[in-house]
Formats: C-alpha cells, structure tokens, sequence
C-alpha cells in the first residue's frame, strides 16, 4: 500500500469533525487556513467561528472597518494576519467580483496567500493536484523519510516541496492534504508521537534509526530582542484614560495601547517621574503608583517585552480621556487586554 493510501485510510478512521471540514466554500477555507497558520485548532476554531458569525461572506469582512476586524482577531497574535485578511477581502470583492480564484496560480497573487494557502484552497476547493506543506506536514515527511535537511532553509523548503508534490494521492487530493496535515497533528505529533501504533512504523526510516525526537531539523533562530515597556495608565477625577493608536511596522499595528514610555534599561518610579514632568506642568497635579512590582514578561516570536504598568491619578480632567467601561472596545494587544481586566477588577 503506498503512502498516500496509508494517509487516506487513516484519516477516514481518524479525522476530527472541524466547521471547515464540510464545505467546499473557498471564503470559509481561506478564514480557516489564515486563523490556523501559527495556531493551534483548539485555539483558532472559536475565531473561526466568531469571524462566521460576523462576515457571513467575503463582502462582509470586506465592508467591515478594520478595527473591527483586529478586536475580533485579539489575542490571535501576528496581527498581520488580520490586516492581510481584511485587505484580502477586499481585493476578492472589488476585483474578482466577491468570487475567489479558483487555481493555485491566481490565488497566489492575493495578499497574504503563500504557498501553502494558495495550495490548501486550491485542492480542497476545487480538486487542484497541489500537495500542501505546512508544520505538521514537514515533521511527517522528515520523519518517514529520513530527511536531515533543515526545513526553513532554502534548500530545505525546495526539497520538501518536491517530495510532498512526489508522494501526494493525486485522485483525491482534498482528503490526502487534509489528512497528512491531520496525521501530523495527531499521530505525527512533535514531542510524543503514537509511533507503536502508527500505520506507517514500519517504513519510517526516523523510527527505524531512532531519529524520531531528532527531525525534523531547524536552523538557528532569530535572535530573540529584549524592550523595556513602561505603560502609563493615566486616570483622571472622573476615571478616564488615554490610549494610543500604533502606527507603522512593528508590532501591534494599527492597535491601541496605554501611552508608552519604552528605555534602555528598566526604570524606576524616580525616573518615570522626570519624563511625567516633561510632559505636565509640575508633578503636584498627579500620583504615580507602580502597579505591578514584578515585571511582566510577554514573549513574542522575536522579541520579549520586559513590562511595567504606571498608575498616574491625575487632578486635571484628560482632553478627549476615554472612559474606562469603553477600553473593552478598542482592539488592544493581549499585554493591554490582560493588564486591563485585572486593573478592572483589583484597582476599583
């Protein structure tokens, strides 16, 4: 029996039953794929269902303004996904009259469709022979087939894509990439693999060579930056604040934050309040608290952000100050999401 068959007939035993599982709408294969790149299912399937219940349909998330979208996708992460999303959306209704492409070829050109994306709407929508290559799919084909080659490497990308496009169950491709996706997810799974009552054990040359926690292979990874955050929770006498909109690259474009002092080093309460000077008339119209002694520490991909949280209760009633029962309708970073339910239910 082949690979591709061993795939197929685990997969019928074994499939979850996922909302995206039962259709063939290339919008709905296209929010599923997008939400679940860099996460897990357990996670993305409520935002999928979330983004259902709001956008029915591509011209929905189209019309929609983007805060909107980016407070539906808080606490996803890699925002650019939503903005990708959004624009995508767009470009679907206004230039292929709200109906997607329908080959790999033409979806690659929308935004924010790779590779992978362009390949998972293609075959599972319409029955397009192209093998899809994802995290689960590269520790599948490292593994049976012994391959030590690094996968986010050039090299690596190029050969997993070529054996992926080599051993793929062309007849129903639909099933076969969902299924190895599937297998790699569940069976195939990165630190404890159900490899003694695997369908495949007794071709997996990583199994045979006890190289199965070895592969796949990873190059070096991107030096991890450390920032220094200082957020400035200002509260005014009738218990407003200030948020910040981000603009350009970065992180958390377009979001909202707390006013942001971010420093070399940590700073302490008498050097936050030298900047608070420099920012208002005397210090005898406001109260500096620090309101988390430890810092917080949130781990992005590339970057860990060393944080501290600067209660300032001000005489001075703030100008266009944001009220505090209307903070949970600003799209915020999970940081400012989780500071902001804590500080509601401890501070008052």
């Amino acid at each position: 029996m082949s690979f591709s068959q061993k795939i197929l007939n685990w997969y019928s035993e074994n499939k979850r039953s996922l909302p995206w599982r039962s259709t063939r709408d290339p919008y709905k294969i296209w929010l599923s794929e997008i939400i679940l790149q860099q996460t897990r299912v357990v996670q993305g399937e409520p935002y999928y269902l979330k983004f259902i219940e709001n956008f029915p349909n591509v011209q929905d998330l189209a019309n929609a303004s983007e805060e909107r979208v980016l407070k539906l996708w808080q606490g996803l992460g890699y925002y650019s996904r939503a903005r990708n999303l959004h624009a995508t959306a767009k470009i679907v209704v206004n230039e292929y009259d709200g109906r997607f492409p329908n080959s790999y070829n033409e979806l690659l050109k929308l935004k924010g469709v790779g590779d992978y994306t362009a390949s998972a709407i293609a075959s599972i929508c319409f029955d397009e022979p192209q093998p899809v290559v994802d995290g689960n799919v590269y520790r599948v084909l490292a593994r049976h087939f012994g391959v030590a080659i690094p996968i986010n490497s050039t090299k690596g990308i190029k050969y997993f894509k070529r054996l992926a496009t080599e051993v793929m169950g062309r007849k129903n491709i639909r099933d076969y990439n969902q299924g190895i996706m599937e297998f790699g997810a569940i069976q195939c799974a990165p630190k404890k693999p159900y490899c003694l009552l695997c369908p495949l054990n007794e071709s997996c040359v990583a199994l045979e060579k006890n190289l199965v926690q070895t592969l796949p292979i990873k190059e070096n990874k991107t030096k991890v930056r450390k920032r220094n955050f200082n957020y400035l929770v200002w509260l005014d006498p009738n218990n407003k604040t200030i948020l910040n909109q981000r603009r350009g690259k970065g992180i958390w474009q377009n979001l909202w934050e707390f006013p942001l002092l971010e420093s070399e080093n940590q700073l302490n309460e008498k050097e936050v309040r030298k900047e608070l000077k420099e920012m208002v008339s005397g210090d005898d119209s406001f109260r500096l608290l620090s309101y988390n002694e430890s810092l917080i520490v949130h781990k992005l991909s590339h970057q860990h952000l060393y944080t501290r949280f600067w209660i300032i209760e001000s005489n001075v009633e703030l100008e266009n100050g944001i009220s505090l029962e209307d903070l949970d309708s600003y799209p915020v970073p999970v940081l400012i999401s989780d500071f902001i339910k804590a500080f509601k239910n401890s501070y008052f």
